[in-house]
């Protein structure tokens, strides 16, 4: 065994604390027991029987220690660390062990104790803005939104979400509405030890939310002595206005169609509180995205989704995901990959932590070639945010793309491991690279298992089918797909009758995805499953006329 490993392990089960708080407390009885029984004229060797117990019992509270661990729901078996088990952030770009030197911080979605229990958005989105202005703090690093939100409503230790998250200070509370009144705790705890280091319960009118968030991020920075690096909330900010975007943004995180057209509704009921919200607009494009292709024609969605980025930034230049989004719209409305890497670039470089950021400008990288630095970012993105399941399916694509498939497998199974049903994203890349390593019986097996939850079945089975040459079965499914879909998504049939081998087919279907914008049309070129069509005059056109240069593309994912 790793020494190492070893004594991080002992770290990590609290063998230490509990060895120091036994020699302590065992010490300690043993001169009690020394000093009083005899005033009772118990004999000597009772006494040494007792002093003999205490020392006995000192390897067997750290065997305890090391199998058990008292926590907030009683004892509990201490989880191991296995990485074979669902390892959400370990990765060969990420380290397993937090550095004790290293300033960081996960943020829990705070509970909430509402009688009536319905205001979870408000929880999350007091824990949320207080993320966002820790993000802003010198020297602090904060895990990402998504992975600490994953461990909501999980019982998961505090030791587990450290380790998990890499992080060694975890920030929980609970929040009670009471009309126009809020109660908030909130506690910080040393994941190292899980020991509170500070905690405060606080009780305001609700238009004093804003100066409430800044009093609590002030606390843990001074409490872990870091630079404080924030802007002041604006007080002029309307909290019913506020109240209304933390409902959107609560629902612009579920990714069904009735869930982000709700939030939709909540962030225009803020715009109409408070005209200048910049984050509203920033919420409202957030939404049209997600609604674009699966569930709007993208002509339509990724128009509002312009506007509604431009009006952010108007208010606000600095808003990093408004940038975001209006890159998304120049590299899919206007094909300018120039414009929309410049407008990623901006994104990076206001929130470097952010995981749109790092994932839309990794996206834009591999679909131009750029292999390096796809990757670069593609591993920020998966070390900010280790539990989101968008980034770890997003990751398993890009690296089957480039033909790493020790990572696609680890990212497609990690993915996996956060969600099972993938019932709110899509298709599992992990069926995909399956398919391509030839284990058809696999691929075929998740595919149906997300087929369960959409209600029909994905392109991904259709192109197994015909990878199989099972073209009755691939052109069902084929239809079933399409079926499912707000417009008719050309590159996603493209990919069924490439893989059948119809190439006239693939390529008007290709040409009629340009028209119709498709937001996925980019990622052909570096697709394996079209590079029987690479050879074809009429591909590389396309690939031009969307802004892409072939040859450097096809260069990018050639199998040496």
């Amino acid at each position: 065994m790793n020494p190492k490993k070893f004594f991080s392990e002992l770290k990590r089960r609290r063998v230490y604390s509990v060895a120091i708080a036994y020699l302590v407390g065992g010490w300690a009885l043993a001169q009690g027991i020394a000093q009083v029984l005899p005033v009772f004229d118990i004999p000597n060797w009772v006494v040494r029987l007792v002093v003999l117990l205490i020392v006995l019992g000192f390897p067997v509270a750290l065997v305890l220690s090391w199998f058990f661990d008292l926590t907030r729901y009683g004892i509990v078996r201490t989880p191991d660390l296995d990485t074979a088990s669902i390892n959400i952030v370990q990765s060969a770009s990420t380290p397993s062990e937090v550095d004790s030197g290293d300033k960081s911080i996960a943020v829990l979605p705070f509970n909430d104790l509402s009688a009536a229990k319905d205001h979870a958005y408000f929880g999350e989105g007091i824990a949320e803005e207080l993320l966002g202005a820790l993000a802003k703090v010198d020297g602090l690093r904060v895990a990402a939104r998504r992975s600490s939100f994953w461990f909501k409503d999980r019982e998961a230790e505090l030791g587990e979400i450290a380790s998990k998250l890499n992080v060694g200070h975890v920030l929980e509370g609970s929040v009670r509405r009471d009309g126009n009144r809020v109660r908030v705790t909130a506690e910080l705890i040393d994941a190292c030890d899980g020991f509170t280091i500070w905690s405060e319960t606080y009780e305001r009118e609700m238009h004093g939310i804003f100066a409430l968030q800044d009093e609590i991020t002030r606390s843990i920075v001074d409490t872990l002595k870091l630079k404080l690096a924030i802007s002041p909330t604006p007080p002029s900010r309307s909290t019913d206005a506020y109240d209304a975007y933390l409902e959107g943004l609560f629902y612009s995180d579920k990714n069904t169609e009735p869930e982000l057209r709700k939030s939709l509704e909540f962030f225009e009921q803020a715009l109409e509180q408070d005209p200048t919200f910049s984050r509203a607009w920033t919420g409202i494009a957030k939404a049209w995205l997600w609604l674009a292709d699966a569930h709007v024609p993208p002509l339509e969605a990724y128009s509002k989704v312009r506007d509604a980025a431009v009006r952010a930034l108007e208010l606000d230049d600095e808003e990093a995901e408004a940038h975001v989004y209006l890159a998304e719209t120049k590299r899919i409305l206007d094909w300018d990959l120039d414009g929309a890497e410049a407008e990623f670039n901006r994104a990076v470089a206001i929130d470097p932590n952010s995981t749109p950021s790092n994932y839309f400008i990794a996206a834009l990288y591999a679909a131009r070639g750029d292999r390096d630095k796809a990757l670069t970012f593609l591993r920020r993105a998966d070390k900010i945010d280790p539990a989101s399941l968008w980034v770890s399916n997003f990751a398993c694509e890009l690296y089957r793309y480039f033909g790493l498939y020790d990572e696609a497998i680890t990212a497609g199974e990690r993915a996996l491991q956060l969600d099972p049903t993938f019932a709110h994203y899509g298709e599992p890349s992990l069926a995909a690279l399956y398919r391509e390593m030839g284990r058809f019986d696999d691929a075929i097996a998740l595919y149906e298992k997300a087929r369960q939850f959409t209600g029909r079945p994905g392109f991904g089975l259709a192109i197994t089918y015909a990878r199989m040459n099972r073209r009755k079965e691939a052109l069902e499914a084929l239809n079933g797909a399409v079926e499912g879909w707000g417009y008719r998504p050309g590159d996603g049939i493209a990919h069924v009758h490439v893989t059948l081998g119809e190439h006239d087919d693939a390529i008007r279907e290709l040409e009629y995805a340009c028209e119709q914008r498709s937001s996925s049309l980019h990622g052909v070129g570096i697709a394996p499953e079209f590079v029987p069509l690479r050879s074809d005059k009429r591909f590389k056109s396309i690939l031009r006329r969307i802004g892409l240069d072939p040859e450097k593309v096809f260069a990018a994912t050639a199998r040496t």
